[in-house]
């Protein structure tokens, strides 16, 4: 079997629930892929005393490594760290998605738009799926069974639509130019713009320049930057 699609899951972390939804929805999302996809997320990275460098800069290496992303933008505002690792993955061509389970609205958009300020909106490669997360919770419990059975009905529901999506995004042709070698250009040019200690962690013991090649060659055998 070829080696799954790595899914850079992104979302809020803070709490329980934040911690406790993220683990279930990627879980499912694995599953529901049947082995295609592999969620990893910033919460099994981050280790207590790397300070906030290291956590930005961990975070910032696996949107980088990773075959395509999934932001959760859930919240009256959106939260402002997956805005970041949003438009860094967009300057690195990752097939994105976006998923909002939050009913409520906001942003600055006409009721036709997204529910998010519109620079982070119309960008290539990206599809989003906006859904209502207490209907989708209400329908599913309407349904019967426990707690577990409840949510278990509901995750499954919710992943079967992202996968739908990673599908249909991976296939979209590439926007980044020059082949291989501008590739590799743009991946350095990227450690270079979020400095810190990222080119660092990206090269390990051994040379940018091989770490970056490395990174940008497994893509073009997955066909996301072009073809080999």
């Amino acid at each position: 079997m070829n080696e799954p699609y790595t899914i850079y899951f992104a979302g809020q972390l803070f709490d329980h629930k934040h911690l406790a939804g993220n683990a279930l929805l990627a879980s499912y999302i694995d599953n529901s892929s049947q082995g295609r996809y592999h969620c990893v997320l910033p919460q099994d990275l981050e280790q207590r005393g790397i300070g906030p460098m290291g956590i930005r800069d961990q975070d910032l290496r696996a949107v980088m490594e990773c075959d395509l992303a999934l932001f959760n933008f859930d919240g009256a505002e959106i939260p402002v760290g997956a805005v970041a690792e949003y438009m860094y993955a967009k300057m690195l061509d990752i097939p994105t998605v976006i998923l909002r389970t939050d009913f409520r609205g906001g942003g600055d958009q006409d009721a036709e738009g997204d529910p998010w300020n519109l620079m982070v909106s119309f960008y290539p490669r990206t599809r989003i799926l906006h859904l209502d997360g207490m209907q989708w919770y209400q329908e599913a419990l309407a349904e019967g069974g426990d707690a577990a059975e409840v949510t278990s009905r509901y995750q499954r529901r919710i992943a079967a639509e992202v996968v739908e999506l990673l599908d249909e995004v991976r296939s979209d042709s590439p926007i980044m130019e020059g082949g291989r070698a501008s590739a590799e250009s743009t991946y350095r040019w990227a450690l270079r713009l979020a400095a810190g200690g990222l080119a660092h962690l990206v090269s390990g013991e051994g040379s940018l320049d091989d770490a970056v090649r490395r990174i940008v060659s497994l893509k073009f055998e997955k066909g996301l930057l072009g073809e080999c």
